[in-house]
This record gives structure tokens, sequence and C-alpha cells, in this order.
């Protein structure tokens, strides 16, 4: 496997072409105004040494150095040996609230800005366990599978907003069966779905029957609750500048509160445990507490372990040919002339 480390210096290759199309345009002017200067025959008589071969080989020698010194610089990497990397570690997917509720600022920046850091600093806290992520309002949406990218996971959890999912409402038992699906490893012993929510549950189907059938199959849930149990509005922003709040059928401001006692009868039903997210530290230090005392299961990962550096071969390589290009000269040279190998004629 190769890998590169400067790409960016790929692109002086574009000069290569560039001084080939001069060379050839060169040529053709000089020809031109030998032609105006004097006839060929009596030209070749006034340079009978100079070799026509010879300047297109120097200018090979050139471009072949350039080449080959702009490889050095992009520095190719080769992977030397692939390595089997044992791996242990739990399952673990995060269901994500992003319901509009999940806009109120009774707890800073917002709801969701808040669940998204507090999942954020969970997976910082991991070293091999295999996670997913699932967006949830009205329905449920898978937003990743079950991985170890933890570069993509944060990534996809920054770009979670609650424009994402157009049915409205928060239907946690969906959420529930859709994480079902994403253990799909059946020697995998210990299995964890995160809910992370203000507790808002507009299931029309029975959550709890979900985390009843969640739990036959070896799933355990835990509940992130954020949020005020006082409540806030829900304000309506465009570009960053609150326009109104959310209204009801009624004309009256929606009050959005922090509902812990569904979250905690999930939990409980889950054999898991709810936590209130309103201190992160806390509630991060809790859950990696929870999660080193489950047995981990041990899978293999394969990669490649060790790359080598490999720019001095081209810069050797590009050296070479410049010098060839220096000390090569114009001219013919004696014992090349007696072999007459490209077939110049020659002029007595």
């Amino acid at each position: 496997m190769v890998q590169l480390d400067e790409k960016t210096y790929l692109y002086l290759l574009c000069i290569i072409p560039v001084m080939a199309l001069f060379f050839i345009m060169l040529q053709i002017w000089k020809k031109k105004k030998q032609k105006q200067f004097a006839d060929v025959s009596l030209l070749k008589r006034l340079t009978p040494n100079r070799s026509r071969f010879k300047s297109t080989l120097k200018l090979i020698f050139f471009l072949l150095g350039l080449t080959f010194l702009t490889l050095g610089l992009v520095n190719p990497k080769i992977g030397t040996k692939l390595e089997t990397v044992k791996r242990e570690g739990v399952d673990i997917v995060f269901a994500l609230d992003v319901s509009k509720s999940m806009l109120a600022e009774d707890i800073a920046p917002n709801r969701l800005e808040k669940a998204k850091r507090l999942v954020s600093e969970i997976i910082n806290q991991l070293a091999s366990d295999r996670i997913g992520i699932i967006a949830y309002a009205g329905q449920a949406f898978p937003q990743l599978p079950i991985t170890t990218d933890y570069g993509a996971a944060k990534m996809f959890l920054q770009s979670m907003n609650t424009d994402m999912l157009s049915s409205q409402g928060t239907a946690i038992n969906e959420a529930i069966e859709l994480a079902a699906t994403y253990f799909d490893d059946e020697e995998q012993t210990n299995r964890v779905l995160f809910i992370i929510s203000d507790g808002e549950d507009h299931s029309e189907g029975s959550t709890l029957g979900a985390v009843e059938k969640a739990v036959e199959e070896g799933i355990r849930i835990f509940t992130v609750g954020v949020g005020n149990a006082k409540g806030a509005p829900i304000p309506l922003k465009r570009n960053g500048i609150v326009e109104s709040l959310k209204k009801d059928g009624k004309g009256e401001v929606v009050i959005t509160k922090l509902n812990e006692e569904i979250l905690d009868d999930i939990a409980d039903e889950g054999n898991g445990q709810y936590i209130n997210g309103a201190n992160t530290e806390a509630a991060v230090e809790f859950i990696k507490e929870q999660l080193n005392q489950m047995d981990k299961k041990e899978f293999e990962a394969k990669q490649f372990a060790e790359f080598k550096d490999q720019f001095q071969w081209f810069l050797g390589i590009g050296l070479m040919f410049l010098f060839l290009d220096i000390f090569l000269l114009d001219r013919k040279t004696q014992w090349l002339k007696k072999l007459n190998l490209f077939n110049e004629e020659i002029v007595e």
C-alpha cells in the first residue's frame, strides 16, 4: 500500500508538458530562422559537431530529473507489512434526539449542542470500542453504522441538526427498534445503547415494549437527560437571530421541559441507568466507569502497521538525471561520432 505525504506538490508535474511544448516550439522557430540565414547543407558544414539528438536527450534528462524531484517532495511511503491488530471493546450506539424541543436554551448553548458535546466527550474516552449513531425525532434515521472510525463519527455528529428529519415529534421507541438492528455481531456479549434526549416522548407505539424486546436481545439501555425541569420556550431563529417562539395550535407559547421520569423508566427497564447531563464532566466520567466494568469482546482489525519513507530514492534518481543533463554537451563526442548510432549524416 502506498501513502503520499504531500499531495499538493503533484501540481508541479504540470510544468513538465508545458516545458516540452515550449521546447518543440523553440525547435520549430530555430529551424525557420536557420533556413532564413543559410542553406541546410551549408549549416551542416559550418557546425559539423552539432548533435540534433543530444539536445532532445538533454531535455528528456532534465524533465525526468524534475519529475523524480517532485515525487521526492511528495514523499511516497510504502506499507512494509500487514499487521493483524487485536482489539477489545463493546458495541455502543448513540441515539440522539434532534426534535425541535432540543433547540430550547435552558441549558447552554442549547439542548442539542449540549447533547452533541456529551457524545463527543464520551467518544474521546473510548479506546477500541465500536460505535454507531442514530438521529431521531418523529422517526428514527441511521446516521452512522457500527465503526471504529471515531473521526468519522465526530464529523457525522457535528452535522446533525433539527432540520435533518422532516417528521417532528419524539419517537423514542423507533430509535430503540432501529438501534437493535445495529448490533449484528452475535458474538458480542455487551451491547449498549445511549439515548440522549430531553425525555419528551410522542411515540405511537409502546416505548417500554421496545425496551423489553431490546433487553431480550442483550442490549443495555442508558439514558442521558439534557434540559431543565422548569422548562423553556423553543426559539425559532433565522441567521442566528430569534424571530419568534414556537406556539401550539391555540397560539400559546410552547414550554418544553426535561422529563426525567420517562428517561428513568426506560433506563430501569433497560438494565441501565439514567444520567443527568447537566454536568458534562461528571456524566462522562460516570459513563466511562460503567463501560470499563463491562466485559470486552476481542475482535480483530487488519491494518498496515508500518510505512517507510521512499523520498530518498526519488531525489537520488532526480539528481542523477540533472547531473547527466549538465554534463551532456550538445556537440558530438568523437567515439559516438564514429559509431553513428543515431544515423546522423557525417559531413567531411
